[in-house]
């Protein structure tokens, strides 16, 4: 750390091992970063190393000017509230979380010809998302043009490979349309779904048509990433959610209700009564959710939760 500047060595000793979140200044005062970090000393040294991992930390470091941190009692407060600022102060140097405003949605389109799948900005009729990678999106509309019509068969749907789309007809169109509703309104029919892309993928591979092979496996990769989408929140939002974790000096209770945390708590000690309390002040303030929040904000926070809350220890997480 011979080269960084004296007052900023100093600053660096002083960060404690906490977890928390950082912000990194430049001379004018700017915070042109913001991070966290379960060990905040660790992670803030480690940007200046001798041989920076990425150009990105380089040319950063040479704007460093100040550094600031919070202290938080929790990773995953730490994760939160990095989300917050980030959105709120859109650093330069941060490339993610600040630009949910290019979120977008995939949508079941009427009768045309051409498009029975698009992508628009808002939420309309048949949409369903957010998502955040449009070009994921983009590649698995493309994709699809290729097996429509996707009709209803006795154990899931089928189709078959078509090196250049079929034009639809009304009724087709609409077939295929109800197809394409229960395959994004429901987990299970997506799955029967991406059963039978895997079944056809391996048949295509075993012909050796590996180009047909490399579609369907593609077409797998982004229904799996549309449906952790759509799905993989299902159990955070059917049930009350108890988060009790160990802290320096005791324990925090978190209450997780549809995807926001509603009350959280600080106790040097825990009782039964205590958590029975806590859960009924919980539940209290359940009507307190306005609904109001912006769907593409907010998913952003539901997805930093649903992922702290699967990382932790099963005696940690309990399912009201």
């Amino acid at each position: 750390m011979s080269k960084i500047p004296e007052h900023l060595i100093e600053k660096i000793n002083s960060i404690p091992t906490q977890s928390g979140i950082y912000k990194m200044l430049d001379s004018n005062g700017r915070i042109i970063y913001v991070g966290k970090s379960i060990s905040l000393k660790n992670r803030v040294r480690s940007y200046f190393a001798d041989n920076p991992k990425w150009a990105k930390v380089e040319k950063m470091v040479s704007f460093i000017d100040d550094i600031e941190y919070i202290v938080t009692d929790t990773h995953l407060e730490a994760v939160l509230l990095e989300c917050f600022l980030i959105k709120k102060i859109k650093p330069m140097f941060n490339s993610q979380l600040k630009n949910d405003e290019k979120y977008v949605y995939l949508k079941i389109e009427d009768f045309n010809i051409y498009n029975p799948l698009s992508i628009v900005n808002s939420r309309e009729d048949n949409c369903y998302g957010p998502f955040r990678r449009k070009f994921s999106l983009i590649e698995l509309i493309n994709s699809f043009k290729n097996i429509y019509p996707i009709t209803k068969a006795d154990k899931g749907y089928d189709f078959e490979y078509n090196l250049m789309p079929i034009p639809m007809d009304r009724r087709i169109f609409e077939e295929n349309k109800e197809s394409l509703q229960e395959i994004f309104s429901d987990d299970k029919k997506m799955i029967l779904l991406i059963n039978r892309l895997e079944g056809k993928m391996k048949e295509a591979a075993a012909q050796l048509q590996f180009a047909t092979a490399s579609v369907y496996r593609d077409m797998i990769y982004g229904l799996n990433y549309l449906k952790t989408g759509i799905y993989g929140y299902k159990t955070m939002f059917l049930k009350d959610i108890l988060l009790k974790m160990p802290i320096t000096n005791g324990y925090k209770l978190f209450f997780v209700s549809k995807g926001e945390i509603l009350l959280k708590s600080v106790f040097s000690t825990l009782t039964e009564d205590d958590i029975q309390d806590f859960i009924n002040i919980g539940k209290d303030l359940k009507s307190s959710i306005s609904g109001n929040l912006n769907e593409k904000s907010s998913m952003d926070y539901r997805d930093i939760l649903y992922s702290e809350i699967k990382s932790l220890p099963d005696e940690m997480v309990i399912y009201l």
